[in-house]
């Protein structure tokens, strides 16, 4: 046992080596592959020309990440925006893995907070999910520390197995933190919470893609506005050769990258790879987003209340509060799903309804020939745990880590291909969970719920954890043991039996450590300046 408490540095991107290829593992997702590198790449002088097709946040970051690691006197990036391809406009919650995509960009955290109206994330509170008036939260940071090697939660469960259920919260800093709406960045101290605090942001997805559009053309790329009219093919391989503007002009390319949302212009229009579609798991696939004013107070966390066929988002932004009502069209109509969110907004309505559609589902060959979906394009995921840019973001790094020649080679393509299909199905498990373990029969969308199959691989976590509490993550997981202990155990799921190994260590000195917990992470919360204070502090937009 140790005599204080102590916390686990976590890892924290600062800089990018050139000349290596980096896994980073970074906390709460996948290994990010990352990598800085200048090496030549065709036998001749010609310049490697990448063009881009669509702009928002795929297209923008995309080549922002591309322009920062790619020799400019190598190669070319070219991005072709239009009204015809559009972007989707809400606001953006994120996780914490957004943190180091913009340290690869070099963006200043307070400047980008400015720019984008953003504010900070600690977790995402569920509210209705378990039952009618249940309540818990997804944090972003760990309960405790392992003790003897076991997981901290396999003590409490014991805990609760003799002395009643509670709430994990108290163990939990970015928990305590939120509800408490407190918010620091992590401090140069190895004995207090804050040194690991785990973050992310809320933010407006159109300033940020503009801001990433700025920094992207200082990098040399070139923005062109145009609607595309034509797609060129080589014969007979099927490789895109160009695209044909309105105007006449032609852009030729080496390799396209298809951020045209789910249009999917080139991957599904031009190439003909399709989406397969995971409704039958994940129903919810209609959504409308209506901003309203802000609060007087600025939640440093997400909501997401389970509603009738569906559920409900509030992201708080500095400037407004991002409110959206996601529902499963086969049990409501779109004109109840806009009248129950305006009867339930938090604040006074400032804007008119945005209606989304969509398929939850995987493009089953994102990399086809010379051309790379990435975003919208290439399979969409409900937006329950903010996963939208993470799959952005991965696939980009992905990309860069597998980029090719101007001869690609198949089994290139079909790493990245295998490496994004895990990627998805890992993240529609977790997002299955939320539904499948849910309690309410109370509509016949949730009497679907329970009901529905769910795949293999999820039933499997299940029944590993309802019969000892173990929970482990797979290979490059995104969603790590605590997160899925966090909905299980938010959502009522409890296992039959602990871990045996608990037992080693008496009541007497697990208490202390959980008292030592206690206080650890309270003495933390009262060094954090109100989330409000903060953001006044450091980056409020003017």
């Amino acid at each position: 046992m140790h005599t204080h408490f102590e916390w686990l540095t976590r890892f924290n991107v600062s800089s990018l080596q050139v000349y290596r290829l980096d896994v980073v593992y970074l906390p709460y997702q996948q290994p990010f592959l990352s990598i800085a590198f200048k090496r030549e790449v065709m036998g001749s002088n010609d310049m490697y020309r990448i063009v881009i097709v669509g702009g928002g946040s795929a297209g923008w970051m995309t080549a922002s990440a591309l322009a920062k690691v790619l020799p400019n006197h190598l190669y070319t990036i070219t991005l072709v925006e239009s009204k015809q391809i559009g972007t989707v406009s809400v606001g953006e919650a994120t996780i914490p893995a957004i943190r180091q995509f913009n340290a690869l960009l070099g963006l200043d955290e307070n400047t980008f907070l400015k720019a984008t109206k953003g504010t900070f994330k600690l977790g995402i509170e569920f509210k209705d999910w378990g039952t009618l008036g249940s309540q818990y939260m997804h944090p972003f940071g760990p309960y405790g520390l392992p003790l003897q090697g076991v997981p901290f939660y396999h003590y409490l469960l014991k805990h609760w197995q003799r002395n009643g259920k509670s709430s994990p919260k108290d163990f939990c800093l970015e928990w305590t933190a939120a509800k408490a709406g407190k918010f620091s960045r992590p401090v140069a101290n190895a004995k207090n919470p804050l040194v690991g605090i785990k973050y992310a942001f809320h933010f407006d997805a159109v300033a940020y893609a503009a801001t990433l559009k700025q920094l992207a053309i200082s990098l040399g790329v070139t923005a062109i506005e145009g609607e595309i009219i034509h797609i060129e093919q080589h014969k007979p391989s099927g490789d895109i050769k160009h695209v044909q503007l309105k105007d006449e002009r032609c852009i030729e390319g080496d390799l396209f990258i298809d951020c045209s949302g789910f249009k999917g212009l080139l991957i599904e229009k031009v190439l003909g790879v399709g989406i397969e579609d995971w409704r039958h798991y994940l129903p919810c696939d209609s959504a409308i987003a209506i901003p309203t004013e802000r609060l007087p107070h600025t939640a440093p966390y997400t909501v997401s209340t389970a509603r009738e066929a569906g559920w409900q988002w509030q992201i708080p932004l500095q400037h407004r509060i991002g409110n959206g009502h996601v529902f499963a069209s086969d049990y409501m109509s779109e004109s109840d799903a806009i009248d129950l969110l305006q009867q339930r907004l938090p604040s006074a309505q400032i804007g008119e309804p945005n209606r989304l559609r969509w398929i939850n589902g995987y493009r089953s060959s994102p990399w086809q020939n010379n051309c790379v979906a990435i975003g919208l394009s290439a399979g969409f995921l409900e937006p329950l745990e903010s996963t939208g840019l993470q799959l952005i973001q991965s696939a980009i790094m992905r990309l860069i880590s597998l980029f090719p020649s101007r001869q690609i080679s198949d089994i290139d393509r079909q790493t990245y291909n295998r490496y994004c299909r895990e990627e998805m199905e890992q993240i529609r498990d977790f997002i299955i969970l939320h539904y499948k373990a849910s309690s309410r029969d109370d509509t016949p969308f949730w009497q679907y719920c329970q009901s529905m199959p769910i795949p293999d691989t999820m039933q499997e976590k299940l029944d590993l954890y309802k019969s000892h509490g173990r929970l482990f993550r797979e290979q490059t997981e995104l969603f790590n043991e605590i997160s899925w202990f966090s909905v299980l155990n938010g959502q009522g799921i409890v296992p039959s039996h602990y871990h045996p190994l608990v037992d080693a260590i008496s009541e007497q000195e697990v208490g202390r450590y959980f008292s030592g917990v206690k206080h650890a992470i309270q003495a933390a919360l009262a060094q954090m300046p109100s989330h409000d204070d903060f953001i006044r502090a450091k980056c409020e937009t003017h």
